[in-house]
């Protein structure tokens, strides 16, 4: 079938009662807004699709308050979820803890390559990512609430080669799918010029195709045929059944940002004598001790939260250049932006896709992650997927973390109200903060201790008052800031005591003064 151009709504009304929908996109960026909007609004009108098994690799949302994935959480829409985070889409996050219907959180880059192995009709990825972590069947096999549990399906199983553990992950056909790009001919040819980053448009259009499902563009514009430069064509014709052409403001480079910026996707550059240092706080704090691991010719990859401060440090340490910063949705270089922008850099020297940069991951190709911490206890497994009940789910956390040589978990010592005074190459804790977060065990392992002691990882968890590593049996206390006490703000706001080291000593002043650390690497 030749591809045709319809409406949104058109779009919309291809989805039936039961299909499986794929869906591009991952927090704000590369989210094909138009048409997961007017499948919410048809769904408003006729009630109907119902009980779609929605499929998506990491989280999609926030933006907008019901923006991607908040705008399809309507009881009775979804009657399945496979995806890798809910956290920047709490109105399907509240459905999954109401069990309103069975949820199965896998790894972010898992999910990416179970579209590629769908596509080669393949059946299933087998790999070490998520041994002894919720992932594994032995813990919770990625079953995210209790509709789940009680659904008695299976997404991950444990086999053996060789006398190796590997956990296999199914693969399931996709019916219908919605992706993104910038630019269809009126072939159909898909291009992403405009995109800041590549995602995984083409594994989704190829898994869909391979099913005999429907393959549903959403771009910013059609040209002639045969006028988009074939190298730059990520998509072919073949591949896609419908194209819809966007109204801009459902066509966002990010869902955040209503402007364009050319310096996102590679077609300008700014200086980095532009970028404004952040203040000296906690999370600052955090960001300049990790700053301390990195050496040149690292490449590193950043997660969301605190740990994006090790960027700015960078920047601001004029070292951004002397290391390769990577964001797990395709970007390599440059400096990544923060919060719902986590997914684009400014000045990227690379972008490639998804599902390759887990590949990359995956095989240890990357020397250094800094990543969040929300809970760590005495064995030093982390959880940043479940708090309280509430699922939130890993992301690419699990992938990143257990296969990167080099880890740091950076994160204040307690939650909730910390105040601090900071100066002088000293800290004082103001207010404690009023949770506890290195407990005695985690709610969910997100990260196995155990797992990355017995493959000689290198784990450190830094916090703004202190630095403990990941020794055989738990963690060891290594440094303490200057000015805190180690009775009273660190071992009494611990559930557990954890080994401290013969040769404890200071963190380095310079991280808690206002003034560039004269860092080199």
């Amino acid at each position: 079938m030749a591809t045709q151009f319809i409406t949104a709504q058109e779009a919309a009304a291809l989805v039936q009662d039961g299909q499986t929908l794929g869906v591009q996109g991952i927090i704000c960026t590369s989210v094909p807004e138009a048409l997961i909007q007017a499948l919410a609004a048809r769904y408003r009108e006729t009630a109907s699709p119902k009980g779609i098994t929605l499929f998506y690799e990491s989280g999609i949302g926030d933006g907008p308050a019901d923006g991607g994935m908040n705008a399809l959480a309507q009881e009775g829409l979804v009657g399945e979820l496979h995806c890798g985070h809910l956290g920047t889409s709490p109105k399907m996050a509240a459905l999954v803890n109401q069990n309103s219907f069975p949820a199965y959180i896998v790894p972010q880059g898992v999910n990416a390559q179970l579209i590629r192995a769908q596509a080669g009709h393949k059946p299933g990825v087998f790999t070490t990512v998520g041994l002894k972590t919720f992932a594994d069947p032995r813990v919770e096999g990625c079953l995210g609430n209790q509709a789940a549990r009680d659904a008695g399906k299976s997404v991950v199983e444990l086999v053996e080669f060789d006398g190796v553990e590997y956990l296999r992950y199914k693969t399931r056909p996709i019916d219908v799918c919605f992706i993104r790009a910038t630019s269809a001919d009126e072939a159909g040819n898909l291009s992403i010029e405009r995109e800041s980053i590549t995602f995984d448009q083409l594994e989704m259009a190829t898994a869909t195709h391979n099913s005999g499902g429907i393959v549903i563009a959403q771009v910013a514009r059609m040209v002639e045929r045969a006028t988009l430069p074939p190298h730059g064509v990520v998509i072919p014709g073949l591949l896609v059944d419908y194209v819809v052409v966007a109204d801009p403001d459902l066509h966002r480079q990010c869902l955040i940002d209503p402007d364009y910026h050319p310096e996102w996707s590679g077609e300008t550059r700014v200086p980095l004598s532009a970028f404004t240092p952040d203040p000296l706080t906690e999370r600052k704090i955090c960001g300049r001790r990790a700053a301390f691991l990195l050496k040149a010719g690292y490449h590193v990859n950043l997660g969301i939260g605190i740990a994006e401060s090790v960027s700015a440090v960078a920047a601001e340490e004029g070292v951004a250049d002397e290391i390769s910063m990577s964001i797990e949705a395709g970007i390599y270089g440059g400096v990544p932006l923060g919060g719902l922008r986590i997914t684009n850099a400014l000045n990227p020297e690379s972008i490639i896709s998804h599902v390759a940069t887990f590949d990359i991951y995956d095989g240890g190709g990357i020397d250094l992650a800094v990543l969040g911490a929300a809970e760590i206890d005495q064995v030093g497994n982390v959880n940043v997927s479940k708090f309280g009940g509430r699922v939130v789910g890993p992301g690419g956390f699990i992938n990143i973390s257990q296969s990167t040589p080099l880890v740091a978990f950076v994160g204040t010592f307690t939650a909730g109200g910390n105040e601090y005074q900071i100066g002088g190459g000293k800290l004082t804790i103001a207010k404690e903060g009023r949770s506890i977060k290195f407990k005695t065990a985690v709610e969910q392992i997100t990260f196995s201790g155990e797992y990355a002691a017995d493959t000689g990882k290198q784990v450190y968890y830094i916090t703004e008052r202190a630095v403990f590593r990941l020794v055989k049996g738990g963690i060891e206390l290594i440094e303490i800031a200057p000015g805190v006490d180690l009775d009273q703000d660190i071992l009494g706001q611990m559930e557990f005591k954890p080994f401290i080291s013969p040769d404890l000593k200071e963190m380095d002043p310079r991280i808690f003064t206002d003034a560039p650390m004269g860092l080199t690497i």
